[in-house]
């Protein structure tokens, strides 16, 4: 009777603060009682309070711990013994190690920087809180609102992706093959889009652009490469190219984005965003384009194009890609799912020519074999269905009404900011006045629980021009909440 009261006091303090990955009561007590069986937290062979009773003592509906305990039972980590009721099935923890001693675990004269042969996480990246949801007004990039996913159509595309024959698809180990569905939803559908025609072999799923980054960085540039990149420019694929190269070029950029330049022609490949600049969101005009492509034909250069939030487009037909413009395979594709359905998705794609792609497949399997198959399956199920086409139009709706909500917010309560024009994205680069430190800025911000993004990270080169420069990301913060949430960046702007 006192170990079961023991084991009913253990889970009635565990209960409150375990919060767990399930959003139901039953998922919580059900991971609240494996996590402290797997703990050592009640001990093998105890025997397990009655539903009535650990009911009462978690202020809990019996019927919901009743389903729990059914659910620990079929899944082994109870068992009913004679006259005992449940008890902790001690086979459950078979295979696990011994834990040791804190002290023992604990390294003893290991000098790891000594050893360590790049300095990666030094490099400077963009920093976001983990929290970003806590804040009032979360003018964040690269996140979502949770109002605006088709959350509906993509659990319907997951319950299909549930189906036997489905399954025996997706959840075999493909080695370095991608998914064969999702390739043809990128061949057939997203690519013709963007005006661009491949064959199969010709393209290869990434875990996001800044993997097809670190493919190609790998497989083509050395120390002595040149590669260029636009300034402000996207700070992981800068980082990727330094890994390799010890001259990575700042490129500059104009109101039409980047420029045909001298500095370009130097270069044996160039990184470039025509669609929507990273991160002043401007879109590349067609004559730029062909400037582009022409300096890169004259002068051998390799053009690596991210065709950044190409679907976000507020004033019509987005301009075609590059890589469709290209007439002699200079131009590396780099595609994105997750830009727009969801962050966290991490599918993107590269286009390039057969050879590459093979060795890029090659390296690939060497850090992951293949992007996951079963998010792969639901995403083509989720675009052949027309789920995707109808998304990118609600949002374009969307972000084309909070764009201007921000536009005339920071008219009326910040005149002295100045907004680059765009014709679509989710975002917005904003030039403060001279002096401003928006470092300074966002932790003022962040006080009035506002959340903003300091600009400076995508310079190459941090300076007191850079550091004047902020992003604020519309995706995540409701329409409703962008006025209140510039008047409150201006009163933190009044008293830096």
């Amino acid at each position: 009777m006192r170990k079961k009261q023991e084991i009913t006091g253990i889970w009635a303090k565990l209960f409150p603060q375990f919060s767990g990955s399930s959003a139901t009561l039953q998922g919580r007590v059900k991971e609240m009682m494996v996590h402290s069986i797997l703990m050592g937290l009640v001990p093998a062979g105890a025997k397990v309070p009655t539903s009535r009773a650990l009911a009462i003592a978690l202020g809990l509906s019996r019927n919901t711990v009743s389903l729990a305990l059914q659910v620990l039972v079929d899944k082994g980590f109870l068992i009913a013994a004679p006259r005992s009721g449940l008890v902790v099935n001690g086979d459950i923890l078979l295979g696990q190690a011994l834990q040791s001693s804190p002290q023992a675990a604990t390294p003893n004269g290991m000098q790891w920087q000594a050893r360590l042969v790049s300095s990666v996480a030094e490099q400077r990246n963009i920093v976001k809180p983990a929290n970003w949801q806590d804040f009032a007004y979360p003018f964040v990039y690269g996140q979502f609102d949770p109002s605006l996913v088709p959350l509906k159509d993509w659990r319907a595309c997951a319950h299909q992706a549930l189906f036997v024959p489905a399954v025996r698809k997706w959840a075999q180990d493909h080695i370095n093959r991608d998914s064969e569905a999702l390739l043809d939803q990128i061949q057939h559908r997203l690519l013709p889009a963007r005006g661009i025609m491949a064959r199969r072999d010709e393209i290869l799923v990434t875990a996001g652009a800044q993997m097809a980054c670190y493919l190609l960085a790998n497989v083509l540039l050395d120390r002595k490469t040149v590669v260029g990149i636009e300034d402000p420019g996207y700070p992981d694929a800068r980082n990727n190219f330094l890994l390799r190269s010890d001259h990575v070029k700042a490129l500059p950029i104009d109101s039409d984005g980047l420029i045909a330049s001298r500095a370009m022609g130097q270069c044996a490949y160039v990184y470039v965003t025509p669609s929507h600049q990273c991160p002043t969101t401007v879109t590349m005009p067609l004559e730029r384009r062909q400037e582009i492509l022409e300096l890169a034909r004259k002068r051998d250069v390799v053009l690596f194009e991210d065709d950044h939030e190409s679907e976000l487009n507020f004033s019509g037909r987005p301009l075609p890609a590059l890589k469709s413009l290209d007439t002699d395979g200079r131009v590396i594709y780099l595609g994105s799912l997750s830009k727009t359905l969801a962050h966290g998705l991490r599918i993107g794609y590269i286009v390039a020519p057969a050879e590459l792609i093979r060795e890029l497949r090659a390296l690939r399997r060497l850090i992951i074999r293949h992007t996951p198959a079963n998010n792969a399956h639901i995403a083509s199920l989720f675009i052949a269905q027309g789920h995707h086409d109808a998304f990118i139009r609600k949002l374009n709706v969307t972000y084309r009404e909070r764009r201007e909500l921000l536009t005339k917010a920071f008219a009326k309560h910040l005149p002295q900011f100045d907004i680059t024009p765009s014709q679509g994205g989710s975002g917005a680069w904003i030039k403060g006045p001279d002096g401003l430190n928006t470092q300074l800025l966002t932790e003022a911000c962040a006080a009035r629980s506002v959340l903003i993004e300091p600009g400076d990270i995508f310079f190459k080169k941090s300076s007191t021009v850079s550091q004047s420069y902020l992003r604020l990301g519309y995706a995540a913060i409701p329409g409703h909440l962008i006025d209140a949430g510039v008047q409150e960046l201006a009163k933190a702007f009044a008293r830096n």
